[in-house]
């Protein structure tokens, strides 16, 4: 099993080392993946701070291939809509897709993918 780590819980882990534990025996088990996206959301402010020798650490974790499908992502949302899931972003889509494709759990902290868990069938660590 690989876990996919959401952008929430790594800038958690950054900031006050929240999730700590989980993510630490993740890391340990050599479970955990990342992708395009969710460094893209992080090493931006990540450079600001210069924080090089973190950048380097998440560039060297496993990365899956993001592959995105647009028609699975519109039927996502879709789904979501008829649910009355309003507001899920695409980006949030793309990471439940990547994560779907590679039979991945998703480590996260935000309640989007806890409110998509049952209508799009996503696996979450938790």
């Amino acid at each position: 099993m690989s876990v996919l780590v959401d952008t929430s819980i790594w800038i958690e882990y950054f900031r006050n080392g929240k999730n700590s534990e989980k993510l630490d025996f993740f890391i340990d088990e050599n479970l955990i993946v990342i992708n395009d996206l969710i460094l893209a959301e992080l090493v931006p402010s990540l450079k600001v701070q210069n924080q090089r020798k973190i950048i380097d650490l998440l560039n060297n974790i496993n990365k899956l291939d993001l592959s995105i499908n647009w028609d699975q992502i519109m039927e996502f949302q879709f789904q979501c809509l008829k649910n009355g899931l309003n507001g899920i972003g695409i980006p949030d889509l793309i990471i439940a897709q990547n994560a779907k494709q590679n039979h991945c759990n998703i480590y996260t902290l935000d309640s989007h993918f806890k409110l998509m868990k049952d209508i799009l069938k996503l696996q979450l660590a938790e």
